[in-house]
Order: C-alpha cells, then sequence, then structure tokens
C-alpha cells in the first residue's frame, strides 16, 4: 500500500487552490448533479413511484374486498346459525311430537291387549267353572250311584 504521505507530498501544485481549487467546475458538476437527479427522478424514480401507488392501490382494494367478503361470510354464519337453531328446535319438537304418538300408540295398543287378556282370562274362567260344574254334577251323580250300590249291598 502507498503510503498516503507519500501520495501527498509526490502531488504537484499548478496555480493558486491546490488541490482544492474552486473555480467554473463547481457550479458544472453541480448542474450535472441536478441534471442527473431529474433524469433518474423521469427514468427510474416516477415509474418505480407509479407502480408503487398502483401496488398501493392494488393491495388496498383487495383489503378492501376482503373486508367486505369477511363480513358477508360472519353475515352468512350467523344466519346459518339461525338457520341450525331453527332446525335444530323443529327436529326436538319433531321428536317429542314422534314420542307422544308413539307412546299413545303404544297405551292404546297396551289398553288392547289388556282388553284382550281380560276377555281371554274371562273367557278361561267361565270355561273352566263350567267343566267344574260339570265335574262336580257328573261326581255328585257318581257318588249318587256309588252310594246307592254302597247301600243295595249293605242291605243285602
Amino acid at each position: 500500500m502507498i503510503n498516503l504521505s507519500i501520495l501527498i507530498s509526490s502531488s504537484e501544485v499548478s496555480g493558486p487552490g491546490g488541490l482544492f481549487d474552486i473555480n467554473a467546475t463547481l457550479p458544472i458538476v453541480a448542474i450535472q448533479f441536478i441534471l442527473l437527479m431529474v433524469i433518474l427522478n423521469i427514468i427510474l424514480y416516477s415509474p418505480l413511484l407509479t407502480i408503487i401507488e398502483e401496488r398501493k392501490e392494488y393491495i388496498l382494494s383487495h383489503l378492501a374486498e376482503a373486508s367486505e367478503k369477511l363480513a358477508q361470510a360472519k353475515e352468512l354464519t350467523s344466519q346459518y346459525e339461525q338457520e341450525l337453531e331453527t332446525a335444530r328446535k323443529e327436529a326436538q319438537l319433531e321428536i317429542s311430537n314422534s314420542q307422544n304418538i308413539h307412546k299413545e300408540i303404544l297405551d292404546i295398543e297396551l289398553d288392547i291387549s289388556q282388553k284382550y287378556i281380560d276377555s281371554l282370562l274371562e273367557t278361561i274362567s267361565s270355561d273352566l267353572i263350567n267343566k267344574k260344574k260339570t265335574a262336580l254334577d257328573n261326581l255328585e251323580t257318581s257318588v249318587q250311584l256309588l252310594c246307592s250300590e254302597v247301600e243295595n249291598k249293605l242291605s243285602i
């Protein structure tokens, strides 16, 4: 590396001002700088700022659409929840009605079955009573015959 002091001492000063001579070059450099800024602004920065602005508008419009869709989704969700709640209530009512109907049908069938069983028991008991009477009558006649036979044999 070259030593900085050697570099400074080896530079020649020709005229007034030396290294930092301010003459017509400073305004030319300033004009070049301003001209370069304007050209860069026109060529690079303006399209870039336009694209950035378009992107910003695109994002904002999509955010607005997303918020609208979110609001619609919330509205639909609440609507469907209400419909679901009414459907549940209707289903519960239908179930309770069905249970009541089936209970009534079961009660009616139980009553019919009970009446049938009662009539069957009554028929069977009356039949048994009739058979009992018939058996007692037959037994009584048999006993009377046996008694008369026993008397006849005893009297002989």
